[in-house]
This record gives structure tokens, C-alpha cells and sequence, in this order.
């Protein structure tokens, strides 16, 4: 295997291919925040893509095409992500293009890419990346909305009915408000108190000595991606404030525990059912992916797995086996061969649909908290 590392500017773009001087390549282009305060989805996500397509040409490719990877770091910028699309699109005339990592940058994208007739497979969770629905565009991550009402299930059946929601300043942060608000009447939950922050934020303790002098709140929902889901978790404990914090999806890396701390232990958020693989009965669908993508990825890179590098695994792979379904590299027929496939991943089993370009539903979800400094199923505790 010969392998090519293309340095340009402050941008990465890594290149790894196989096969004879005869074998034809299929170019791949990713867009993800390797660098930047989302690093911690991004680094994942780059690693997985990069040990797929090194272990699919080292097998032969995919229907004989060696995969040529080309990742764009945007540093979870959204004018990067529009001007690399624009450059794996028009200069390296990809095939597909993977990511972004976030809501923000995949939204200022999703046109260019209906325009330029050029699949898109995304790495984040907003439902508007999705609806309405664009003809070439899907995604992987379970939709923020689901999430949400995961959260409002769990707090149901707990008995909360009132509660605050504080939201990272971001497009993720914004759906999540957005959802929050809407879907809270359905579940019998009044929403007492809300906050925007913004997503550098360092200190959220004067939030937090508002709000616990707020008698009615009940529990509190943080919902972003960036360090201050662990921040508000640290100044509530700080505070002796002890009501129950929910968090979003976006806190599916073991590396947002071990900045935390102690203050995580006995946070709740919904995720995929990766972070708690071996756990699953050995009858259940996804039971020998997860694991396999578990230990090959610890193996090859010696840290945990994370639901983003999982996110980045299923995109890759949907991609790959529409390929191998199709037999050719053309853009409609993979598009149409995506539309209507059942895929087993990491995120649940994706039935996509032209009317459904998610494939999940709320069972791709389970409700996590943190104990001893690891994920644990919330539901079984």
C-alpha cells in the first residue's frame, strides 16, 4: 500500500491508496473539524475513514476501484467547509463527499451539493439537513429531535415537568433549543427557564447561581458540542446544586468524562448503542458491528471509540456498500441504491426511504449516564 500525506497551507489532506498502475480510483472527499473545539468529533471521525479505506484496498477495493481519501480539515468553520466543498467538488471532481462534522457547516453546504448533483453523507445531527429532503444529501447521526424527545421520555418517567434548557450559541445548540421548546407541550414538561451561551464560553456559574435559585426547575437540559456541556456540569456540582443534568447526544466521547471529572458522574444523555457494545445480547442486530468497529479501531489508534468516529464509520460504509450494490460509480444509481437500503451500523439499523434520509428512529437510542468515570446504560441502572 502506498501511502500519500499532501500538506497545503494549514490544511491536511490525506490521501491513502492501493492497487496496480492499471486500477482505476475512486475519489472520496470528507470535510471534518480535525482541529478546532470540536476536535473531539472530528480526530475520530478522520481516524475511522482513514482505517476503512486502508483496510478496503488493501483487500482489493471496491468493485476493483482503489478509494482515494481526501480530507478537508474546517476546523468546525463553516465558510472552510463551503470553500473545500467547493474545491473537492469543481478541482478534485469527488465522487461523494463525507461530513461535515457539524450541523452549521453540513446546512451551508447541502445546496451547493444539490446543485453540483454531488452525494452528501453527513456526520451531524440536525433534522434540517434532512428536512426537508434533499434529493442527494443523507445523514448518519440520530436526529437532534429524537434526542430530545428520548430526553422528555426519560423525564416523563421520572416525573419532571418543569425544567431549564441552556444551548451552546451553535447550529447544533440552536436546533436543540429549537426542538426543546417545541416538543416539551407533547410530553407534559414546561420549560421554566432558557439560556444561549456563547461557545467559547469558560465560566457558567453565574447561570447556574440564577437558575438554582429558581425553585421550580426541576432538572436542567445542556445541549452542545463544544467544552461547556462539562463546564455547567462543573459549576452546578461546585454550586451543591443537585438536580438531575441532561445532555445532549453530542457527549458520546469518553474524552468529555476525562475533562469532567467527577463533575459528569450521574450526567443522562441519549447515544447510540456503541459506547455500551459488549454489553448487548449476542441475538441483537448490531451486536457484531459494534464490537468489530470497537476493537479495530482501539487496536489501530489505542484510544476509545466514540459514537463520532461511529457517525463517520456509517457514512463511509453506506457509501461503500451502495457502491458494491450498484457495481458503478454513478451518481444516481448509488444515490437511488441508498434511498432504499437497510443498513446495520453503529448508530441502530438505518431503513432509508426517498422520504427519509435519516433511516433511525427513537429505538436507535439509549439513555447513558456516567459511572466511575465510564458509560453506562442509564436504563438498566
Amino acid at each position: 500500500m502506498e501511502k500519500v500525506v499532501r500538506v497545503a497551507l494549514v490544511v491536511m489532506t490525506a490521501v491513502l491508496m492501493t492497487g496496480t498502475a492499471s486500477a482505476k480510483t475512486l475519489k472520496i472527499g470528507a470535510i471534518l473539524s480535525v482541529t478546532g473545539p470540536t476536535a473531539f468529533l472530528g480526530v475520530p471521525e478522520a481516524n475511522t475513514m482513514e482505517m476503512l479505506v486502508e483496510s478496503i484496498n488493501a483487500a482489493g477495493g471496491v468493485n476493483g476501484n482503489a478509494l482515494e481519501l481526501i480530507i478537508k480539515d474546517s476546523a468546525g468553520q463553516k465558510e472552510k467547509a463551503v470553500s473545500y466543498a467547493k474545491q473537492l467538488i469543481e478541482e478534485e471532481q469527488v465522487f461523494a463527499i463525507l461530513g461535515p462534522t457539524r450541523t452549521g457547516s453540513t446546512l451551508a453546504i447541502k445546496s451547493l451539493c444539490e446543485r453540483s448533483k454531488t452525494l452528501l453523507i453527513s456526520c451531524a445531527s440536525s433534522k434540517k439537513i434532512v428536512d426537508p429532503v434533499g434529493r442527494y444529501v443523507f445523514k448518519t447521526p440520530q436526529n437532534d429531535s429524537l434526542a430530545v424527545r428520548k430526553i422528555f421520555e426519560d423525564m416523563q418517567n421520572e416525573g419532571i415537568s418543569k425544567v431549564a434548557v441552556a444551548v451552546g450559541g451553535t447550529g447544533f445548540g440552536k436546533m436543540g433549543k429549537m426542538y426543546s421548546e417545541e416538543l416539551a407541550p407533547e410530553y407534559g414538561i414546561s420549560i421554566v427557564a432558557t439560556e444561549v451561551y456563547a461557545p467559547n464560553v469558560t465560566d457558567l456559574s453565574s447561570l447556574v447561581a440564577k437558575w438554582s435559585n429558581n425553585s421550580e426547575i426541576e432538572a436542567v437540559i445542556n445541549w452542545s458540542i463544544v467544552p461547556a456541556q462539562t463546564i455547567l456540569a462543573r459549576n452546578m456540582r461546585q454550586a451543591g446544586w443537585d438536580v438531575p443534568l441532561y445532555l445532549s447526544h453530542g457527549f458520546g466521547n469518553i474524552k468529555y468524562v476525562e475533562v469532567g471529572g467527577k463533575a459528569v458522574e450521574g450526567v443522562i444523555f441519549p447515544a447510540g448503542r456503541l459506547l455500551v457494545a459488549e454489553a448487548l445480547a449476542d441475538d441483537h442486530p448490531q451486536k457484531q458491528v459494534l464490537v468489530d468497529y470497537k476493537r479495530d479501531y482501539e487496536a489501530k489508534f489505542d484510544e476509545p471509540v466514540s459514537t463520532f468516529g461511529g457517525h463517520a464509520y456509517d457514512a463511509f460504509m453506506i457509501l461503500v456498500q451502495a457502491l458494491e450494490k450498484t457495481g458503478v460509480a454513478d451518481t444516481e444509481k448509488v444515490r437511488k441504491t441508498i434511498e432504499n437500503m437497510e443498513f446495520v451500523g453503529t448508530g441502530g439499523v438505518f431503513q432509508f426511504s426517498p422520504e427519509d434520509h435519516s433511516g433511525l428512529k427513537l429505538d436507535a437510542f439509549e439513555m447513558m449516564t456516567v459511572k466511575d468515570g465510564k458509560f453506562v446504560s442509564y436504563e438498566n441502572m
